[in-house]
């Protein structure tokens, strides 16, 4: 009997031990943190960028997990983060602009004041790609030529108008034909357009595919037009396209170009987004990996062209290492 009773007390002192054990650890694990990353379409290179960006936060920031989404991109983005539906987006920095401040294809709605930046990526470039034999030199030799300038409320669409008005031309001046960059680029092929506006990273597959077949050129943006356009609008930046960029390029070309970024949604916290920031900055060479727009990423140029405040924990970040 005694020996039933001694084995029972063991058994009730190996449970209870057990179950504090078991109620420590789950008291001392720290609650997961989940975030939505939006990327864009499975083709382009939001969505493997942002798959790698997802990728370090889960493999680099402790508790925390994170999940790339493919999406329709800048403007969907906007409003999914918003809203709160994901907590990190790309998206480029003038439709950010445009949605932060309810203008132009937002200007129907409230201003989506809940995005915050984070980082400056690579350059979506504005390439005025006209055909050799048309006369066309210059941006204001535009007047009078049949020009793509875009999707019907695209951004590609708002940086042609941007362009053209800076240099006092409007479509009034010109034969606007409001085309996607595929279709801008058949136009191009066929004849039926004598200059197409394209927004887009460098090389641009529809480019080069036009340049490989016909005889085009790829206009400049002067210098002080450039500066005017920037004041006016400060989500633009200078770039170069350098030469043997597209066939037959044998120059350099001076234009602008807006800017692929990472935004977060205001609410999150300042130290989750410190942290993966921090994380982000630690792991450039795997994010570089996943394409080569990724390698563009430094801290030098982190915040070239923010178009709105930082994220305060990003610019935590920042501050730390003295930028």
């Amino acid at each position: 009997m005694k020996s039933k009773f001694s084995l029972l007390i063991v058994v009730l002192l190996t449970v209870s031990v057990l179950g504090a054990f078991a109620s420590g650890q789950s008291e001392a694990a720290a609650p997961i943190t989940r975030l939505a990353v939006a990327t864009g379409g499975t083709a382009g290179v939001y969505f493997p960028l942002g798959g790698a960006f997802a990728n370090i936060i889960t493999e680099n920031v402790p508790n925390t997990t994170a999940n790339a989404e493919s999406t329709g991109a800048s403007v969907v983005n906007s409003n999914l983060l918003n809203n709160g539906e994901v907590d990190f987006a790309l998206m480029q920095n003038d439709i950010a602009y445009y949605a932060f401040n309810g203008v132009e294809m937002f200007s129907d709605g409230a201003p989506l004041t809940n995005l915050r930046g984070v980082a400056s990526l690579y350059p979506e470039v504005i390439q005025i790609v006209v055909n050799a034999n048309a006369g066309i030199n210059s941006v204001n030799d535009l007047r009078g030529k049949r020009v793509a300038v875009g999707a019907p409320g695209s951004g590609a669409e708002a940086n042609a108008r941007q362009i053209l008005t800076a240099h006092g031309i409007s479509y009034d001046d010109i034969r606007a034909d409001f085309l996607s960059f595929a279709e801008a680029a058949d136009a191009l092929k066929d004849g039926n357009v004598d200059a197409a506006f394209v927004t887009a990273g460098t090389p641009t597959a529809a480019v080069t595919d036009v340049s490989t077949t016909h005889n085009v050129r790829i206009l400049s943006i002067a210098g002080d037009m450039a500066d005017s356009l920037i004041a006016d609008f400060p989500f633009y930046d200078k770039v170069t396209i350098p030469a043997g960029t597209y066939r037959n390029q044998d120059s350099d070309v001076q234009t602008v170009a807006v800017l692929a970024m990472m935004f977060a949604r205001a609410g999150l916290s300042d130290d989750v987004v410190y942290n993966v920031t921090k994380a982000w900055f630690e792991n450039l060479d795997a994010f570089a990996a996943a394409h080569a727009r990724g390698g563009n990423l430094t801290l030098e140029t982190a915040t070239n062209g923010m178009p709105i405040d930082l994220h305060p924990g990003a610019a935590r970040f920042y501050r730390e290492m003295g930028r």
